[in-house]
């Protein structure tokens, strides 16, 4: 149960819903709360003094539900993100060792990691990861990407949704190698042209358009 558990932090402003929250824990079922400086432990389908309801969590997010709306906090290693009804979603990435950006996030509803590609026109993965998420890429169109190795035979594909945190874009162009590189997906060009993104002191910020 350890893969359950993970630490992640989000703030939901007080202009929203009158008080703050902080999520200091999440679990499969259960999440802990700092509601206004008071740490609350609730378990799926229970409700705080102050009225936030925990609809659902694991080890990634959790949907809580306040005056009948709700908001989902999603776990990215590095990310804080903020959610305010009156303003668009924002994503921070932190940079990991090497100067790299990686977030964890969904390809058609399943979870997996990227590695924020600038320099890559579509978001690319392996014909492995392809497979893992039961995308039919033989049935995509043929074409040639450059490798390391050189070039090597791809198809490309249309993902019928990509999310980095509560950011969805659908049909997302992809190209899938038929060899096992990219070792990790990369999100590229056909995600990130679809939000506003910027650098601020270091963090990758990415913003709904």
């Amino acid at each position: 149960m350890k893969a359950l558990v993970a630490i992640i932090f989000a703030v939901l402003a007080p202009i929203c819903f009158g008080f703050e929250i902080e999520a200091k824990m999440l679990a499969q079922g259960s999440a802990i709360l700092l509601i206004d400086g008071k740490q609350r432990m609730l378990r799926a389908g229970t409700k705080s003094p102050e009225g936030v309801l925990l609809v659902s969590a694991d080890g990634t997010q959790a949907v809580l539900e306040i005056e009948g709306k709700r908001k989902t906090i999603s776990l990215s290693r590095g990310i804080v993100n903020q959610f305010k009804t009156a303003e668009k979603t924002e994503i921070r990435i932190a940079s990991s060792l090497g100067g790299h950006y990686q977030t964890k996030g969904l390809i058609n509803g399943s979870a997996v990691d990227f590695l924020v590609d600038t320099g890559a026109t579509t978001i690319a993965m392996n014909h492995f990861e392809a497979e893992r998420l039961g995308i039919d890429y033989r049935a995509g169109t043929p074409i040639n990407v450059n490798t390391a190795n050189g070039i090597a035979k791809a198809f490309l594909v249309t993902l019928s949704s990509v999310s980095v945190g509560n950011i969805v874009i659908h049909q997302v162009p992809a190209a899938v190698s038929s060899t096992d590189s990219p070792s990790v997906v990369l999100l590229g060009n056909s995600y990130l042209s679809k939000v506003d993104l910027k650098i601020d002191q270091g963090v990758l910020v990415l913003k709904e358009k």
